[in-house]
Order: structure tokens, then C-alpha cells, then sequence
């Protein structure tokens, strides 16, 4: 049994290391071999796709951890005793409760799947899934750093984040429909085994396996949208207050910045308005190109599609409302 659990850390801590290391080579030859080929495009292509990449597959790494230790060692009433049994009750405890997990998105997904598994309400699952990558610890002190003598934006954050989580999961809770939700069982055999080690390396590598593919898909349509809009397109935008907060919105989706560096780049974006830089740090962590291809492999595409866009709505209306009350 330890010989089989030291055997399991070792191949998550050399797999981890060895996809970034492999990563980070990439980026580096990448580049190189497509500008010895005189594709410029294809370099920078290639460059930010495998920056999306890197940034992505340590939390997502740890999202799995999370996920597959929920699964093999969490006993369901663990999640009974913690949750109100009303799901309208439990939605903004599990909000408030996405605070504790410094993870981005991509390890969201496969932890809030693996508390569907285990008994969780969708709609709690959901409201934890949305906050867990934009309010925790690691998030709002990028945020302070990222905006120093600016307590306000760190503090909209928080509240413009937190409500969308919430209000997302009453939209569900009012809204959602059974035949939407593709609940995900990444094993028939769970419990099998009669090895929870068994059964958390088998999660392990399947959760793993499954949302890094849908990862790498949203990394490379990222990266599609970076080179084929030139920037002078962007600058026609910072003009008009509303068309600015629209243009981030949008931008928050395409980009598949990290919610621990999003902040920083907002920041650089000096010639939009607080609220529209407000927005940029609200949809992203929510609603970008890698996350709806890693809700559409997990939960189903009917859902993706759904979820993401009313997302979208509720985080803009929500930077809106709390720009306007805070900055």
C-alpha cells in the first residue's frame, strides 16, 4: 500500500514536470524553427499557444489532485454535512467556499465535476466551479500588486466575482434542466478495486488525460485569435466607455489569460476605463475559449454553450454594477 502510494506521487510530480518541461522546450524551439521557415505568424502563434499551455497545466495538474482525492478518500456525507440540503442555500456557501482553492479555472472544472460525483447539488457544484479561480487568497493579492494604492479594484473584484458565482447558481437552481447537464463519470469501476490508492491513480490519470486535450484546443483557438486580429482594431474601442467594457468582455474570452496573471495585463491595458479592466478580470477567470472547451469534455456541449454565455452576461452586468458603485 505506501510502496503503491509513493509510486503515484512519483509519477504525478515527474509527469507534471516533464509536460512543463516539455512545454517550455517547445516554446523556445517552436518559435526558432518557424522563423528559420520565414513564418513569422507561425512563431507567434506558436509562442502564445505554449504560454496558454504552461500556464495552464500546473493548476490543471492540481485540479485532477484535487479531483481524484475527493473521489477515493471523501466520503459523500462529508459534502451532506458541510452543504444545506436546500440548493438555493447551499449556492452561496459553496461561493464563499471557492475562496480556499488558489487554483485558475482549468483545475475548477475537474474538482467541481468530481463534487457532482459525490453527491454536491449542480447548482452548488457551479457556483464553486465560477468562484473558486477568481476569489481565492492568490487571485486578490495578484490583483493588489498588479494595481498598488487601488484597494477599490481589489475589493470589486471580490464582489463583482463573488455575485456572479451566485447568481449563476440560482439561475440554475430556477433555470437548469437535468437534460443539459451531461454529469461526468470519468470510471465505471469506481470503488472496484477495492484500493482507494487504485482508484485515485485511476481518476488521476483519466481526469488528467481527458481535460488536457480540451486544453490544449482552447490554448490553440487563444492563440488563433491573438494573431489573426491585428491591434489597430483594438484601439478603436477605448473611446466609448460602454464599446471599451464590451471589448474586454470579449477579449477576457479569447485571451485564456490565468486568473493568477490576468490581473497584470489588465493593469497594462491603461488606456481603457477601471470598469472595462474590471470586466477583463471577471469574465476571464468565468467564461474563456480553454474553459468552455473543458466544461463542453466534461459536462457536455448542450452545457458549455448554455452556461458559458449566460455567464458572460451576468459577469459584464455584474463588473457594470459594481464598477460603478466602487471605482
Amino acid at each position: 500500500m505506501v510502496w503503491l502510494a509513493v509510486r503515484i506521487v512519483v509519477y504525478v510530480i515527474v509527469g507534471g514536470v516533464g509536460l512543463i518541461a516539455i512545454a517550455t522546450v517547445a516554446s523556445v524551439l517552436g518559435p526558432m524553427v518557424a522563423l528559420d521557415l520565414y513564418t513569422p505568424p507561425v512563431a507567434a502563434w506558436w509562442t502564445v499557444f505554449t504560454a496558454v499551455v504552461v500556464q495552464g497545466v500546473p493548476f490543471l495538474l492540481l485540479g485532477t489532485l484535487v479531483s481524484a482525492s475527493i473521489g477515493a478518500f471523501v466520503p459523500e456525507r462529508v459534502f451532506s454535512r458541510l452543504l444545506p440540503r436546500n440548493p438555493a442555500l447551499a449556492v452561496p456557501v459553496a461561493g464563499v467556499a471557492g475562496a480556499v482553492l488558489p487554483g485558475c479555472e482549468c483545475a475548477s472544472v475537474p474538482v467541481a465535476g468530481s463534487l457532482m460525483r459525490r453527491g454536491v447539488a449542480p447548482a452548488a457544484a457551479l457556483a464553486f466551479l465560477l468562484s473558486a479561480p477568481a476569489i481565492n487568497p492568490v487571485v486578490l493579492v495578484a490583483t493588489s500588486i498588479a494595481f498598488p494604492g487601488s484597494p477599490g479594484m481589489v475589493l470589486a473584484r471580490f464582489v463583482a466575482s463573488l455575485a456572479t458565482a451566485v447568481v449563476m447558481g440560482w439561475l440554475w437552481v430556477r433555470f437548469g434542466r437535468e437534460e443539459w447537464l451531461r454529469l461526468p463519470r470519468t470510471r465505471a469501476t469506481l470503488g472496484a478495486s477495492g484500493s482507494r490508492w487504485r482508484d485515485f491513480g485511476a481518476g488521476l490519470q483519466h481526469d488528467f488525460l481527458h481535460a488536457g486535450g480540451f486544453l490544449v484546443v482552447g490554448a490553440a483557438a487563444a492563440a488563433t485569435f491573438n494573431i489573426a486580429v491585428p491591434r489597430s482594431v483594438l484601439d478603436v474601442f477605448t473611446g466609448s466607455g460602454w464599446l471599451s467594457v464590451l471589448l474586454l468582455a470579449v477579449l477576457a474570452v479569447v485571451l485564456c489569460v490565468c486568473s493568477e496573471a490576468d490581473a497584470f495585463v489588465a493593469a497594462s491595458l491603461s488606456g481603457f476605463s477601471p470598469t472595462a479592466r474590471l470586466a477583463f478580470m471577471v469574465v476571464g477567470p468565468m467564461v474563456d475559449l480553454k474553459l468552455i472547451a473543458l466544461q463542453a469534455g466534461t459536462f457536455g456541449r448542450a452545457f458549455a454553450v448554455r452556461f458559458s454565455a449566460v455567464t458572460w452576461v451576468v459577469a459584464v452586468a455584474s463588473s457594470l454594477l459594481v464598477g460603478w458603485w466602487v471605482l
